[in-house]
């Protein structure tokens, strides 16, 4: 079965890069532009795997994962911090949030790509 990948990014350009490496290895991709949009590309798709960066318009990727756990649907859906910040404070606010792990970019697409079949698994 085909794991649906959610990225939550306001940079287009990011978007299109994970979702090149994502399709790439066989995953189906559906994006938002920012944690306003995550949250209703979630309710309507019900993604395997979530990644989402940290600074965003509207609303920030903490505010994203904190509205996404609080769904119980959304609570075991693993959730991957992909972000310039590399900061030990964000990364602990992260994990609180829910998130499951915290890559920095710029990303190598294999080491992505190895990461979301880690948390997918």
């Amino acid at each position: 079965m085909i794991k649906t990948v959610l990225t939550v990014d306001d940079s287009r350009t990011m978007r299109e890069m994970l979702m090149l490496a994502l399709q790439d290895a066989g995953y189906r991709v559906v994006q938002a532009e920012d944690g306003v949009h995550g949250l209703e590309v979630l309710q309507a798709e019900s993604p395997d795997i979530v990644i989402t960066d940290i600074n965003m318009p509207r609303m920030d990727g903490f505010g994203f994962i904190e509205g996404m756990r609080a769904d119980p649907a959304f609570s075991g859906v693993p959730v991957l911090v992909l972000t310039t910040e590399s900061d030990a404070a964000k990364k602990q606010r992260a994990r609180e949030a829910g998130a499951t792990g915290w890559i920095v970019k710029p990303f190598d697409p294999a080491r992505l790509v190895d990461a979301v079949r880690r948390v997918a698994a």
